[in-house]
């Protein structure tokens, strides 16, 4: 199939464009002016006829023996001065005393729209068919010196005189609409031969699928790729690349040097030769980079660099040590239970049954505490999910778990969402399983209700407490106690940015190695964003 090229699509686009919008101006001028046009026949009509019923050659002329004498040569007189198609007077029965037709006096009014001017006195615009056609008419009564209704007066103009006028007017427009179209004829060509040149010669389809073939080239790379032109500025860089730098913006045209330690690249652009294998560190990361220069006739036109990262291998070590870690804990548990099951099973062989039943009781007692509570009181799911989860990973890591036995939880609001709840509570409670997982009796315990206008959470902790110089910047990002490697002192500035978002406060305390974090989240939406 051939393909258009940019120079008819460009024709055609702006030509159509302009067809249509001068069609649709034209066409809406056109209607405009001719209801105008017709409006203002109908306000000289009425105001003709209101000047006619009040002069008093007319009025008097009622009263003689011969209307049609005196009115016919004044009605005429002021029809062939103003343009209008007919004036006619008629009394009050609608019998005519003038007419543009001498023949047609004496004879009734037609049209059937005198009964307001007569009957009821009124003036107004109408348009009916009379002898002549249809046509716009203005009406007025005419009345004696006592105020009574003696008769009639209609100014008409024929509604085919109107419409002549309006299609007059519309021949000029049409010129105007013509010579427009011939701008935009000139006009879209020369900005296609423009585009032409400056794509040299190229159609936009064979750009795109040059673009194609390079971005597929670049992101099929499993390594970082960027490139840089003789300014520093960025001019592509890949999806691998930036993985590998941490970032999710785009960068074409920013200057490198603010996203990247760019000490290797800006060697390579002054000397024009090549760094290879070259070792850097960025933020949490060892990177590999190797820069090779871009030449054109003027010499080094920019620069290459592909990356690889040193730390991916360490981290999977690290992710290994991680699963043995488990591995290893699943495997004392189970070897704890499995235990726990050969005392139950010698205890029953003994005959000894109320101590493996005591036993029994002693190991489920806990857990159906802990079930009640969750299932009974906590009638949110989403809080209960989250709490089983909790209580499972405490079992692991051999912490006692509490949930407070007065918790008491109706289901939570709809502009609650699991992934807010999950970033509050979540982050809350993991740092106190963490902050008590050395402490000789470690103990979590856990309080819900909804009591009022809040619904409130409290975690609390027998750690080591929190130093009273570091619980006002306990929820400034990145701020830790920690001393692990890994980024770490994003959880509880998450978790207090989403509780603002909800129009919640919280509050901490702590003292004598006893942490207690409290969350009020309010029931009805506040709208308490951050700002």
């Amino acid at each position: 199939m051939r393909k258009v090229s940019l120079e008819t699509k460009i024709l055609g686009l702006v030509l159509s464009l302009s067809l249509f919008l001068i069609l649709l101006l034209t066409t809406t001028f056109s209607y405009m002016e001719g209801r105008q046009i017709a409006k203002d026949k109908g306000q000289l009509a009425l105001e003709l006829s209101k000047t006619i019923s009040f002069m008093p050659t007319v009025t008097e002329a009622f009263e003689t023996d011969d209307p049609a004498g005196i009115i016919q040569p004044i009605a005429e007189k002021i029809r062939r001065e103003t343009g209008a198609e007919f004036i006619v007077v008629g009394n009050a029965e609608g019998i005519r005393y003038s007419h543009p037709l001498a023949s047609e006096i004496g004879k009734r009014m037609e049209g059937g729209d005198n009964s307001r001017a007569i009957r009821e006195g009124e003036y107004y615009v109408s348009e009916a068919a009379g002898s002549l056609g249809l046509s716009i008419r203005g009406k007025s009564p005419v009345f004696n010196e006592e105020g009574k209704i003696i008769g009639i007066v209609s100014v008409g103009f024929l509604v085919d005189d109107v419409r002549a006028q309006i299609f007059k007017d519309l021949s000029k427009e049409m010129i105007v609409s013509l010579v427009a179209i011939m701008i935009s004829i000139i006009g879209s060509y020369m900005l296609a031969r423009s585009i032409r040149k400056d794509t040299l010669g190229l159609e936009p389809f064979e750009i795109a699928n040059l673009y194609k073939e390079k971005n597929a080239v670049l992101q099929s790379v499993k390594e970082g790729i960027l490139a840089i032109d003789q300014n520093g500025l960025i001019t592509s860089m890949n999806q691998p690349a930036k993985k590998l730098l941490d970032i999710k913006e785009s960068v074409r045209h920013l200057n490198v040097d603010g996203l990247f330690p760019s000490k290797y690249l800006f060697e390579v652009l002054k000397s024009g030769e090549p760094q290879v294998d070259k070792e850097i560190s960025w933020e949490d990361k060892s990177v590999i980079v190797n820069c090779t220069p871009i030449f054109d006739s003027e010499g080094v036109s920019g620069v290459v660099a592909s990356f690889r990262d040193r730390t991916e291998i360490e981290e999977m070590v690290n992710t290994l040590s991680e699963v043995k870690m488990h591995s290893e804990d699943l495997r004392a548990q189970t070897h704890e239970f499995t235990n726990k099951l050969y005392v139950l099973s010698g205890l029953i062989q003994l005959g000894e049954y109320d101590e493996a039943i005591d036993m029994i009781q002693s190991e489920t007692s806990e857990l159906h505490s802990l079930n009640r509570v969750v299932f009974e009181q906590i009638k949110d799911t989403k809080v209960q999910a989250l709490l089983l989860g909790k209580i499972g990973k405490a079992s692991e890591k051999k912490i006692i778990f509490e949930i407070d036995a007065q918790s008491y939880l109706e289901k939570l609001p709809d502009h609650i969402k699991l992934s807010q709840l999950t970033l509050i509570l979540g982050n809350i409670i993991d740092n106190a399983l963490e902050a008590v997982s050395s402490m000789e009796k470690p103990l979590v315990k856990f309080f819900a209700t909804d009591i009022g206008n809040d619904m409130v959470f409290e975690v609390s902790d027998n750690g080591k407490g929190i130093p009273e110089d570091a619980i006002a910047h306990i929820f400034d990002r990145g701020f830790t106690s920690k001393n692990s490697g890994s980024p770490s002192g994003y959880g509880l500035s998450n978790a207090d940015h989403v509780v603002k978002e909800l129009g919640g406060i919280i509050e901490v305390q702590s003292e004598d190695g006893y942490t207690i974090f409290t969350v009020y989240l309010p029931k009805e939406q506040r709208g308490g964003k951050e700002c």
